[in-house]
């Protein structure tokens, strides 16, 4: 039988599984494509998936499903979300990818444990917004022009990395987080983005919401948006061994916009 896999989490926090050597339904929760959702025990770890059968008709609910499965997941024990899409043929290589990554699991679990991610979306305006539009205008010419122009461009750049790491910098001296992951782009619109995550101990979820208004308050060039608490689907150490699908990849996650 062909399995689905959701994510990777801690078997000692379903009881039910220490009775049994086989998979368990989970009651009450459901997957893609309406499946249900099952523990499958290996060792010292368990995995929730569902039956897989293959489809010709793409149905987009199944990415929010994927995600929901892990969430409801979380609520109970730490979690190591796989991708989006994640199937395994049968149980043989279920069980061998598990077994040939069990000791990166349990310290990812170890790591991981009780703690959560929280997302901060950071728009305002580029600071180099009318320098680039007035670039633009100009065109680039030829020779020492096009060189000169290079320059530039490469100059409003370093200003615009240099701009995004001051407010990450701003940032992590309000939250103080355990870990940080961000990411910086420019939207359509002209203005800069920044999609920062934080790394946190889930006893302190209150606290961070708090310290994000008072950042509100304080960033008033910004505009800020938070979401969360999430499962740590940034906060994974990729694995490199070719025999298992690397778990956590933020695709998988809903984030809103």
């Amino acid at each position: 039988m062909a399995w689905y896999a959701y994510c990777v989490t801690e078997k000692q926090a379903f009881p039910a599984l220490l009775r049994h050597r086989k998979p368990v339904p989970l009651e009450s929760v459901t997957g893609v494509e309406g499946n249900q959702v099952f523990l499958y025990p290996a060792s010292d770890l368990a995995v929730l998936v569902s039956e897989h059968i293959p489809t010709n008709n793409p149905n987009p609910q199944n990415a929010k499903d994927h995600a929901r499965v892990i969430a409801d997941c979380f609520k109970i024990s730490t979690v190591l979300p796989f991708r989006y899409g994640t199937v395994f043929a049968n149980d043989e290589l279920l069980r061998r990818s598990i077994r040939s990554n069990q000791k990166h699991f349990l310290a990812n679990l170890a790591s991981l444990h009780g703690k959560c991610e929280m997302h901060i979306k950071l728009t305002l305006e580029d600071c180099c917004r009318e320098q680039i539009r007035d670039f633009l205008a100009a065109g680039t010419g030829t020779g020492r022009t096009y060189l000169t122009d290079l320059r530039e461009t490469a100059t409003r750049q370093r200003e615009r990395q240099t701009r995004a790491r001051s407010l990450s910098m701003q940032l992590n001296r309000m939250f103080a987080p355990v870990a940080e992951e961000i990411s910086c782009r420019r939207l359509e619109s002209g203005k800069m983005q920044l999609d920062v995550s934080h790394l946190i101990s889930s006893r302190l979820v209150e606290r961070y919401q708090n310290k994000f208004l008072m950042a509100r308050e304080q960033m008033r060039d910004c505009q800020l948006q938070l979401s969360g608490p999430w499962p740590p689907y940034h906060f994974v150490h990729s694995l490199t061994r070719p025999t298992a699908p690397a778990p956590m990849l933020p695709q998988a996650r809903a984030v809103p916009a």
